[in-house]
């Protein structure tokens, strides 16, 4: 059933002429809507809506097989505490007081926090979230658009390509961009809201529903700060509640109540700035402007051939060429100037082309955070507007075709064909990271982004080799670089080459002296090298950078027990669980003091207990450095029979592992477990 406003055009109006679903046609048909297709169309839009479910999990469902990966999945899930301890009220607080990789999307992080609570770190299950999300998103498209327009099947078309466009594989496939997913659903629940609200104006209950879901929107990704434009293009089409202004008639009330929603948009759009204020690039504005103009073009071209997508594309090392900037600008304005010439035979052009144009604006480099040219996940809700437009202008073109049913019908069923072929090849590049960076690599050049991630990849997958020279290529190609050389002298450390090591970690430091990281790191390779009165100060150094750094806690607490300061040594451990009371190594150290430390004022068997149980939950209870930490708690508070049992387990664990060097001190404990005696360092 259409969502039509009350107000009919008066006489003398211009614009688009008055919505009329009694005497709509079809639109792939030309069959007039009777009493037949009226009782049939509830089934008709059940079965569009199944067909929406079936190819979204034909191009998605594979990612129920798929993990994290390692770019910002760690910072929004994998290894946030915060979002990892699952949903509650607390955790409901910090998601609206804080913001993840400077952004501020409480809504989002509370979906992050709840797929923990219901499925811990499974990352196939928050993918199937995400699908989820995404099907949700279409079918309401499809609803809404259909509602306000009158029109199943090009609704219905619209919907699919919003479904299974291979540019939006990376808001779906991957999981720290829920922020899309979610923002799109609620993106569409608020056009759904304004249409319901523009046949009943008067109603305070119905606009009110409209802000609720706006500030949905904009809480799951600040994107959604262009909704209330898009509400008021669709004053102009299709829900026809004003007249051009050439016609005298302006409705200037449609202006003023948008003013409370774009005082939220605008409210968000500082706070986004001030989070986002240390990520802001100072790159100079001439080039923003060449480059987004060239990225609105880009967008077009991908969304027409969508070949080559990567999931981060570089600026161009040379800059931007003038004529592809001309070039640019030149088809931008042809489009717009068609656009306005036909904004009364085709109403749907201009409105289309200029929501693609508006919804863009946040995103397309004008104001540059990162330095990335452009991403695929811009355009999952802007390039809507294009599928519109395209849509009734392609029925609009075959109006007098006799074979109109057959040339659309088939052309679409052949377009989502291969849109959907092409989606699924691209989801299945988000299987693992090793796999999306070396896909990146081959469709993008001198990507130092790139091949700093796949590095990383390769490393954490134990093929140190191959890492280093990712991390080389990704100098050569940006040479000042903290992280890759942070992350480089990580690689060159487990190749035993610790004086290269060192070198890369003071390289990182003389880049950015403010890294905390690179201090704990030199620090690790001073230990190495056997001096831990330097590993000591590097540690310090970290801390007065960054006081709350855990893993500085952690390594200095080492050091100083070590050094047999076990008071000193237990106060860094519990200043590090300050900071992130999952650290399963903080505990596991802190409980080893409670449970071994030679002073008896130190110890205390059953806070241990607590303790080392805490992090052997967190480990998943397959760390035999952890059981045995639990085997000596165990032992101090008595326990002597689940002390045995313990450091049986870890023994046997040690040995499956290759942790040989293990087994020696376990035997030793276990003999005085047998004899109901505690461990304790004193005792070795």
């Amino acid at each position: 059933m259409s969502l039509k406003p009350k107000r009919e055009a008066r006489a003398g109006e211009s614009g688009p002429p008055a919505l009329d679903i009694s005497a709509a046609k079809d639109s792939f048909t030309r069959e007039p809507v009777n009493r037949f297709t009226r009782l049939n169309e509830r089934w008709m839009v059940a079965g569009v809506c199944l067909f929406l479910a079936v190819i979204t999990f034909v191009v998605y469902g594979q990612t129920v097989r798929h993990g994290f990966v390692n770019y910002d999945d760690e910072l929004y899930i994998a290894d946030n505490p915060a979002v990892l301890d699952g949903l509650s009220l607390k955790g409901i607080v910090w998601a609206f007081t804080h913001d993840v990789n400077v952004n501020w999307t409480p809504l989002t992080t509370i979906s992050h926090m709840l797929d923990c609570q219901l499925y811990g770190t499974n990352a196939g299950w928050h993918h199937l979230t995400s699908v989820l999300l995404h099907l949700a998103s279409a079918i309401a498209l499809f609803l809404v658009l259909k509602g306000m327009t009158g029109a199943l099947w090009r609704s219905a078309f619209v919907a699919a390509l919003f479904a299974v466009h291979p540019l939006h594989v990376e808001s779906v496939a991957w999981i720290a961009e829920r922020r899309d997913v979610l923002s799109g659903l609620f993106f569409m629940l608020t056009l759904g809201a304004y249409a319901g609200y523009s046949c009943h104006p008067r109603s305070n209950r119905r606009y009110l529903m409209v802000v609720l879901m706006l500030v949905l929107a904009l809480m799951s990704k600040p994107m959604a700060v262009t909704l209330p434009f898009v509400l008021l293009l669709l004053d102009y089409w299709p829900l026809k509640r004003f007249a051009l202004p050439d016609s005298g008639s302006f409705p200037w009330r449609l202006i003023l109540e948008k003013i409370p929603l774009l005082a939220l948009s605008g409210a968000v759009c500082v706070a986004t700035l001030f989070a986002q204020r240390e990520a802001i690039q100072t790159v100079p504005v001439s080039l923003r402007i060449g480059n987004a103009l060239i990225s609105y073009v880009a967008y077009l071209g991908q969304m027409i051939y969508p070949a080559g997508l990567a999931v981060f594309y570089p600026y161009p090392s040379t800059g931007l060429a003038l004529w592809e900037i001309i070039a640019a600008s030149t088809l931008l304005l042809v489009v717009t100037l068609v656009a306005v010439a036909f904004r009364r035979r085709q109403p749907w052009f201009l409105i289309g082309w200029l929501w693609y144009l508006a919804m863009l604006v946040p995103v397309i480099g004008l104001i540059q955070s990162g330095l990335r040219a452009r991403a695929d996940r811009y355009t999952y809700l802007p390039q809507i507007g294009l599928y519109i437009l395209l849509t009734w202008t392609a029925v609009e073109l075959m109006a007098s075709r006799r074979s109109r049913r057959r040339v659309l019908g088939g052309s679409a069923v052949v377009i989502l064909a291969a849109l959907v072929l092409c989606a699924r090849v691209q989801t299945s590049y988000w299987r693992n990271s090793e796999v999306l960076w070396t896909h990146t690599l081959a469709c993008t050049s001198d990507n130092a982004e790139a091949h700093y991630n796949l590095g990383n990849a390769l490393l954490q997958n134990g093929n140190v080799d191959e890492a280093i020279e990712q991390y080389r290529k990704a100098l050569q190609i940006a040479p000042h670089s903290a992280d890759v050389y942070n992350n480089f002298g990580n690689a060159l450390i487990k190749h035993g080459n610790v004086d290269e090591a060192m070198i890369c970690y003071r390289e990182a430091l003389q880049i950015n002296p403010d890294y905390a990281k690179a201090y704990v790191n030199l620090g690790g390779a001073w230990l190495r090298k056997g001096s831990a009165d330097e590993a000591m100060v590097q540690y310090q150094k970290a801390l007065q950078v960054n006081p709350g750094n855990t893993k500085a806690h952690i390594e200095l607490g080492n050091v100083l027990l070590k050094k047999g300061g076990g008071s000193d040594a237990m106060t860094h451990y519990q200043k590090a669980l300050q900071t992130n009371p999952d650290s399963a190594e903080a505990l596991n150290n802190l409980a080893w003091v409670l449970a071994t430390a030679p002073q008896a004022s130190l110890r205390n068997g059953r806070k241990a207990v607590a303790l080392a149980q805490h992090a052997d939950h967190l480990a998943g209870g397959r760390n035999p450095v952890i059981l045995r930490t639990l085997a000596a708690a165990y032992a101090e508070n008595g326990q002597f029979g689940e002390a045995q049992q313990t450091a049986q387990t870890a023994l046997a664990l040690a040995q499956a592992t290759g942790q040989t060097n293990l087994a020696v001190p376990l035997n030793g404990e276990l003999r005085l477990y047998a004899a109901r005696l505690p461990f304790h360092e004193e005792n070795q």
